[in-house]
């Protein structure tokens, strides 16, 4: 069986060897720059189809660094309300029904080498599978995904089931009330879908607040208002977690919430 370091080297030299210009590069032998570099070929790399060995290899890979930096299970929060929760931590470890990626309008994830958005981490996490998947909708779809919308894709290495995808509104000078009701439209959006397909939890993200400059008080405002319209008009059951990553997206989300929280166990 192979060891996680051999594994990242046969992966990195697979990746360098679809890259032409990168064909010669030389693999660095610490381990922190073989991930930098691992991460940086995946992020480039566009939706073509790999072997069945490179799969295998990759799915080991990524399961293994997934589990290395522990995964949190849905049934280990504390609720904060019925059927809500908020936790921070890093969405890509989250075992649940389905979590939310804030996509752009071509569906392809983030194609900058080690960029720090959520769209990369989900990408980078879930393998070269998810780009091939998101490729395939959007060329029977024909045109790019419009803002508010939502789609489905499975999560291949991550431990939840589903990912959703949805593309924020990207704010430009002052937030005006297109945006937010844009905004609440990505919420609703992945709501329904979800119910489309049985599913019992949904995390979300902090959908545009990143590059998509949506201020983190009126995002979350408009995020906390529409999930219980939502849950109230529909009646629904379903269990959702306000993901947070960062320390002040943090105190927000409880100022909002009215509550102090429990952030959760580590699976075994």
């Amino acid at each position: 069986m192979m060891t996680q370091s051999e594994r990242r080297t046969y992966l990195i030299a697979a990746l360098l060897k679809e890259q032409p210009l990168y064909s010669e590069t030389d693999i660095p032998s610490g381990e922190q720059e073989q991930k930098v570099l691992f991460r940086s070929l995946f992020n480039i790399r566009m939706p073509l189809p790999v072997n069945d060995e490179f799969l295998e290899i990759q799915n080991a890979y990524l399961q293994e660094e997934i589990r290395q930096k522990g995964i949190t299970c849905i049934d280990g929060l504390q609720p904060i309300q019925k059927d809500i929760c908020l936790w921070r931590g890093d969405i890509t470890t989250l075992q649940c029904d389905a979590i939310v990626n804030a996509a752009n309008s071509q569906m392809l994830g983030c194609f900058c080498p080690c960029h720090g958005c959520i769209d990369n981490a989900i990408h980078t996490f879930a393998g070269v599978q998810l780009r091939l998947a998101c490729a395939e909708l959007m060329k029977k779809q024909g045109y790019e995904e419009e803002t508010g919308k939502a789609k489905i894709t499975p999560a291949f290495n991550l431990p939840c089931r589903y990912i959703l995808h949805t593309v924020g509104p990207i704010i430009r000078g002052r937030l005006k009330q297109q945006d937010r009701d844009l905004l609440a439209s990505c919420y609703r959006s992945c709501l329904e879908l979800a119910e489309q397909y049985d599913l019992h939890s949904i995390a979300f993200c902090c959908i545009s607040t990143g590059e998509f400059r949506f201020p983190g008080d009126k995002a979350a405002e408009t995020a906390i208002q529409t999930v219980m319209e939502y849950k109230k008009q529909t009646q629904s059951e379903i269990k959702v977690i306000f993901n947070v990553f960062k320390e002040n997206d943090y105190k927000i989300y409880k100022r909002l919430l009215g509550t102090d929280v429990n952030c959760g166990r580590s699976c075994p």
